[in-house]
C-alpha cells in the first residue's frame, strides 16, 4: 500500500515520501504499480543530481495527477513530458517530479517544500493544479476517516472502516460510503458510467448541490477554499520570482470535467471552465505563468475513458494525452 511508504504525521512538510522507500499497490481497477522514492523522499527512480550544462530543467509540483497515481513511472507524466520536450525543442529536458499524492500535493503543503523546488536549480517550476487542489488547498495531513486503516486482518480493517464511517456521518451517508467500496458498486459505476452523457448527470446530481468547482453558483466555503488557495499561491509565486525562476500554472482537468468539455454542453448553472478562469485570475495577479490546455479537450472523443472510471485519476493514455497537451503548450 502506498501511505506505508509516506510520512503521515509531520505538519513542517506535510505528507511526504520515506526516502528509499518501495512500495507496492493494486487497486480494483488498475494493474500492481510501483512506488520507488529517491533519497530526496520524490518518486522517481534516480536521485536528483546537479544539472549538466546545456540541460533545461524543470522541477513539477503538485499532487496526484503528478505524481503518477495509479500507473507505473514510464506511463506517468514526469516520464512522458521530458522527453515529449525534448523531440519538439531539440535540446536535452530533464524534469524532477516533486509531486505528491494525497493531502502532501496540494498549495499549503506545495507552499512548505518549496525549498526543494528551489535548491535543485531549476530553469522552470511547473505547478500542476486539479479541483482537488482547490477543495483541499489548506490541508496537510490526512485527518479521521482520512487517516489509512494499518494492521490487522481483512476483517478487522474492514471493520474498523465501516466503524469510523458511522462515527464521522449519518446513518445514510455511512452505508453509501460503505457500498461505494465493494467490487459490487465498482462494477455497477463501470456499467453506468460507459454512456458519457448518464455519467455527467449522475455526476452533477452528487452531495451537497453538486461540484462546487463547477458551480456558477458557488457556496461560500468553495469560495473560502479558492481564497486559500490564492493565499497559498501569492507565497509560492513570490518565492519563485525571488529567485528568479519562471512558475508556470496549469489546470488539469477532472474526469466529468472533461467530459463536459468534449460534449459541449452541460446544465444550466454549470460551467467546466469556470476554475480555469479563476486560476487564471490568480496566477497572472501574482506575477505567474498560466497556460491554458482545456480547450484542447474539445478535440477528444469521450476522453473520460481515460481515467480510471471510479478512482478517478488518469490511466497511462490519459497521462500521454495530458502530455501532449502540456508540452503543446509550452513550446
Amino acid at each position: 500500500m502506498l501511505f506505508r511508504s509516506m510520512v503521515l504525521n509531520d505538519p513542517s512538510t506535510g505528507t511526504r515520501g520515506i526516502p528509499g522507500c518501495e512500495v507496492w499497490e493494486k487497486k480494483g481497477e488498475n494493474q500492481p504499480v510501483e512506488y520507488r522514492f529517491n533519497r530526496s523522499g520524490y518518486r522517481a527512480e534516480e536521485n536528483f543530481g546537479p544539472k549538466s550544462p546545456g540541460t533545461y530543467r524543470i522541477v513539477m509540483v503538485g499532487s496526484s495527477y503528478a505524481f503518477g497515481m495509479r500507473v507505473q513511472m514510464r506511463e506517468a507524466l514526469a516520464t512522458l513530458l521530458p522527453a515529449e520536450l525534448s523531440q519538439v525543442t531539440g535540446r536535452r529536458v530533464e524534469l524532477f517530479d516533486e509531486a505528491m499524492a494525497g493531502m502532501g500535493g496540494g498549495p499549503h503543503s506545495v507552499a512548505l517544500r518549496f525549498d526543494d523546488a528551489l535548491t535543485v536549480e531549476p530553469d522552470m517550476i511547473l505547478w500542476m493544479l486539479t479541483p482537488w487542489d482547490i477543495q483541499q488547498g489548506a490541508a496537510m495531513l490526512p485527518t479521521g476517516d482520512q487517516i489509512p486503516v494499518k494492521g490487522g486482518s481483512t476483517i478487522s480493517r474492514a471493520w474498523r472502516r465501516i466503524k469510523a464511517a458511522f462515527t464521522a456521518r449519518s446513518s445514510t451517508s455511512a452505508i453509501d460510503e460503505i457500498f461505494s467500496l465493494t467490487r459490487t458498486a465498482t462494477l455497477l459505476r463501470h456499467f453506468l458510467y460507459q454512456s458519457q452523457s448518464q455519467y455527467v448527470k449522475s455526476f452533477l446530481i452528487g452531495p451537497a448541490g453538486g461540484p462546487q468547482f463547477l458551480s456558477t453558483k458557488p457556496s461560500a466555503e468553495y469560495e473560502n477554499q479558492l481564497r486559500e488557495c490564492e493565499f497559498y499561491a501569492s507565497q509560492i509565486e513570490a518565492r519563485a520570482a525571488a529567485a528568479g525562476v519562471p512558475l508556470v500554472a496549469v489546470l488539469v482537468p477532472d474526469r466529468a470535467q472533461a467530459a463536459m468539455i468534449s460534449m459541449g454542453e452541460w446544465q444550466e448553472n454549470y460551467d467546466p471552465y469556470k476554475l480555469d478562469h479563476e486560476l487564471r485570475a490568480i496566477v497572472l495577479k501574482h506575477g505567474g505563468i498560466y497556460i491554458d490546455i482545456l480547450p484542447d479537450f474539445r478535440t477528444v472523443p469521450n476522453p473520460e475513458q481515460y481515467y480510471f472510471p471510479v478512482d478517478g485519476h488518469l490511466d497511462a493514455q490519459g497521462n500521454a494525452i495530458v502530455s501532449g497537451m502540456v508540452a503543446k503548450a509550452l513550446t
